[in-house]
């Protein structure tokens, strides 16, 4: 039940929140919403090209505030944060892969593909379900309904 309860809660601030971001040109990428140590958190993770700056956080993070009032979709108090997704953030949508074409990847399976967990290689495109990924010389054709998520490889 509480789990009901909170998936429902998940789905209003979605709803809520999606249209705020893309309203105010922003990439909605995700939220999670969890009881921590000090509380209830709302985190919200907004992405733009050219990346994120705090002071895209504040003014999104002031939209939202001021819709979830109005709203009230939470029964309690909580803390809002918002954010970018950061280099670790998994990829698992399309529009993710899509965001990071010629980036190097590591594309984890939720079960084998090809007798192997996990692959590396560049991201070269996507089309309607599946992820296109160069390994080596050759192209490999990856349904998105296989991968459990993608870490970029970030090399300094």
């Amino acid at each position: 039940m509480r789990e009901q309860i909170h998936m429902e809660i998940i789905r209003k601030l979605r709803e809520i929140i999606e249209p705020i971001c893309e309203n105010n040109s922003f990439e909605f990428v995700d939220l999670e919403y969890q009881r921590e140590t000090h509380g209830w958190v709302l985190r919200v993770y907004i992405d733009k090209p050219g990346g994120i700056t705090v002071e895209d956080c504040a003014h999104i993070s002031e939209r939202i505030s001021k819709e979830l009032d109005i709203a009230d979709p939470i029964p309690h108090s909580y803390i809002l944060e918002v954010s970018s997704p950061g280099l670790d953030k998994p990829l698992k949508k399309k529009r993710d892969f899509e965001r990071h074409i010629g980036e190097k990847v590591n594309v984890y399976f939720l079960e084998p593909f090809e007798g192997k967990k996990n692959i590396e290689g560049v991201i070269y495109g996507t089309d309607e379900e599946d992820v296109l990924l160069q390994v080596g010389e050759n192209i490999k054709t990856i349904p998105l309904s296989k991968i459990q998520k993608a870490l970029l490889i970030v090399e300094f």
